[in-house]
C-alpha cells in the first residue's frame, strides 16, 4: 500500500471517529428584568459541569445589566437536565405562569443556544411554606463523615415512631442515597424532599408495613462519580464498611442481609441495583427509581448479563413516562428481561411499576413512595 493510499484510510476510519467524540456547544442565554447590582445568575444539572445539583457554583457571565451568557460543551448524545437559579432554589426562575418550571431537558445532537427571558423569581413571589413541606418523627444527623477516595458528607437518620420508648425493640434498616432530598424540604436541591418519612410514617401507623430506621447519604459534588463512575467502587466500600458499621453500634438495629435494604433514584437507582448485586450477603432488598440502567455513558447491563445464575434478592424497579423517562425506558425494559431470564418472577422477587404522565423529579418520586416501601417492608 503506498502513502496515498494509507494517508486515505487513516483518513477514512479516524476522522468520522473523530468527529463522534466532538462535543457541541449549548449556550446558556439569560435577559432578566432588573435584579441589584450584585445579583449573580447561576446555571445547576445533572453532571459535574453543571455543579451537580448544587444551586450556587456554576456562575453565568455577566454581559450587560440585563444579560447572562455561559457556553458549556457536552458529547454528541449526551442528556444534559439543568435550571436556572440566583445561587438558591429559594430563587430560581419562574415561569410567566409564577410556577416553577421543570428540568430544561437536553439530549446534545448540535450547537445549540437556549434563550431564558426571566420575569420573577421565586424569592420574588410570595408562596405557602405548605408547598414546600416539612420533617415528620424525629431525625438525627452524622456530619462531614469521611471515607476513603471520596468526599465526606453528611448522614440523616430518621427514627420510626416508639423507637425511644421501646428499648429493647431492633428495627430493620433502609439505606437511601441522595440523603439531603428525601426527608428535609430545606436541603433538598429543589426545595421539595421525597417525603419519605411522612409516607413511612403513615404506612407504620396503619399497619401496612414494619418499623423500619431510615438512613439518608448526602450526595455530594462528585454524585455522578460515586453514582456511576470511577469513584463508585469507593462509594460502595464506604457505604457498606463505615456507614452500616457506624449505623449498627449507634442504632438499635437487625443487622442481619433479610433486614437491610437500599434504594435510589435515576443515577441512585443504578447504585442502589450495583450495591445489592455486589453485596449480597449484606443487603437483601433495593429500589431502583427511574434508573439510568443504559443510557449514554453509563451501563450496567453486561454485569447482570455476565453473571451466571441468580442472586438472592429482591428487586423494585419503576419509572415515569415524560421527559428523561423515555429515554430511560429502553435500559429499564433490558434490565427486566434479563432479570426475567435469569429466574426472577414479578410480584415474588422482583416488582415493576410504569408511572404514566410521571416526570423525572422529587414530586413524582414521593407519589410512588408506597408502593416500593410496601414491597421491602410490608406486613
Amino acid at each position: 500500500m503506498n502513502n496515498k493510499k494509507i494517508i486515505f484510510f487513516l483518513a477514512f476510519v479516524f476522522v468520522p471517529f473523530l468527529f463522534s467524540q466532538a462535543k457541541k456547544e449549548i449556550k446558556i442565554k439569560v435577559i432578566t428584568a432588573d435584579l441589584p447590582a450584585n445579583s449573580i445568575v447561576y446555571i445547576s444539572g445533572n453532571n459535574r459541569q453543571l455543579g451537580n445539583w448544587n444551586a450556587n457554583i456554576i456562575r453565568l457571565n455577566k454581559k450587560n445589566k440585563n444579560t447572562w451568557e455561559k457556553s458549556l460543551y457536552f458529547k454528541v448524545g449526551e442528556i444534559v437536565k439543568f435550571k436556572i437559579t440566583r445561587g438558591s432554589w429559594d430563587n430560581e426562575r419562574l415561569d410567566d405562569d409564577l410556577k416553577i418550571p421543570s428540568n430544561t431537558i437536553l439530549k446534545v445532537t448540535n450547537d445549540t443556544t437556549i434563550t431564558y427571558a426571566v420575569n420573577k423569581w421565586a424569592d420574588q413571589v410570595e408562596r405557602k411554606l405548605t408547598a414546600h413541606g416539612q420533617i415528620t418523627g424525629r431525625v438525627e444527623y452524622i456530619r462531614g463523615l469521611k471515607g476513603n477516595g471520596i468526599l465526606p458528607r453528611d448522614i440523616i437518620i430518621w427514627l420510626p415512631p416508639g423507637y425511644e420508648k421501646n428499648k429493647k425493640e431492633r428495627y430493620p434498616v433502609l439505606y437511601m442515597h441522595d440523603g439531603q432530598n428525601i426527608i428535609d424540604p430545606t436541603t433538598s436541591s429543589f426545595g421539595y424532599d421525597w417525603r419519605v418519612d411522612e409516607v413511612t410514617d403513615s404506612l407504620i401507623k396503619v399497619g401496612k408495613i414494619n418499623n423500619v430506621v431510615i438512613v439518608g447519604i448526602y450526595s455530594t459534588a462528585d454524585r455522578s462519580l460515586d453514582y456511576g463512575g470511577a469513584k463508585s467502587n469507593a462509594y460502595m466500600n464506604f457505604l457498606v464498611n463505615k456507614v452500616k458499621s457506624l449505623i449498627d453500634k449507634k442504632y438499635r438495629t437487625k443487622p442481619d442481609r433479610n433486614n437491610t435494604a437500599i434504594a435510589g433514584s435515576s443515577l441512585g437507582g443504578i447504585i442502589s441495583f450495583m450495591i445489592i448485586w455486589k453485596y449480597p450477603d449484606v443487603f437483601s432488598e433495593a429500589a431502583c427509581l427511574s434508573p439510568a440502567f443504559h443510557i449514554g455513558e453509563y451501563n450496567c447491563i453486561p454485569v447482570v448479563r455476565n453473571f451466571k445464575g441468580k442472586k438472592n434478592v429482591k428487586i423494585y424497579i419503576d419509572n415515569g413516562s415524560l421527559g428523561l423517562e423515555k429515554e430511560l425506558q429502553t435500559g429499564v425494559d433490558e434490565m427486566l428481561a434479563l432479570l426475567k431470564l435469569k429466574g426472577y418472577v414479578e410480584g415474588k422477587d422482583l416488582e415493576y411499576y410504569k408511572a404514566t404522565n410521571a416526570e423525572h423529579n422529587e414530586q413524582a418520586w414521593a407519589k410512588r413512595n408506597w408502593r416500593w416501601l410496601e414491597f421491602l417492608f410490608g406486613k
